[in-house]
């Protein structure tokens, strides 16, 4: 496994989950490292730190859908299994940002780009992206930028 900070913490962390035979948290350590492992081969390289946070990035946000399929199902009980997986690989991650601070930074970009219609989404979008990663939700960025881009086309 790589050298890198945030697989090293995980490593750490998932022995003395080990050692506490705390079994929820030994295995979705053990999905994160293998995310991390199987990332490391397609790239054939050491992951870089923010290569390894879009991994975790990615996993919590797999685990976030699975949460939605499975209240629409009626599963609270996996409901419940995934949101404390979700609190494990969170963990890892920088803090996100509010839906307040969202929009906060998207209409600073929306004047700083001089963004007026829907049209211009993807450009206010890569910018939120790009100054904010990790620390973004991009379905909530989403969400929020074509909400300020519709009220300041109507």
């Amino acid at each position: 496994m790589s050298g890198n900070v945030i697989a090293h913490k995980i490593q750490e962390d998932l022995k003395n989950a080990v050692k506490a035979q705390d079994k929820m948290r030994v295995s979705t350590l053990r999905m994160i490292l293998s995310a991390l492992k199987n990332a490391e081969l397609e790239e054939r390289e050491e992951l870089s730190d923010e290569k390894e946070l879009a991994v975790v990035a990615s996993y919590a946000r797999r685990i976030k859908e699975s949460i939605v399929e499975f209240r629409k199902a009626s599963r609270e009980d996996l409901v419940m299994k995934e949101q404390g997986e979700l609190a494990i690989v969170l963990s890892y991650l920088p803090e996100q940002m509010s839906d307040d601070d969202i929009r906060r930074e998207a209409s600073r970009v929306i004047a700083e780009t001089g963004a007026a219609t829907p049209r211009d989404m993807g450009r206010v979008m890569g910018e939120m992206l790009k100054r904010f990663k990790g620390k973004v939700d991009g379905a909530a960025v989403n969400r929020i930028v074509s909400e300020l881009l519709q009220k300041a086309r109507g």
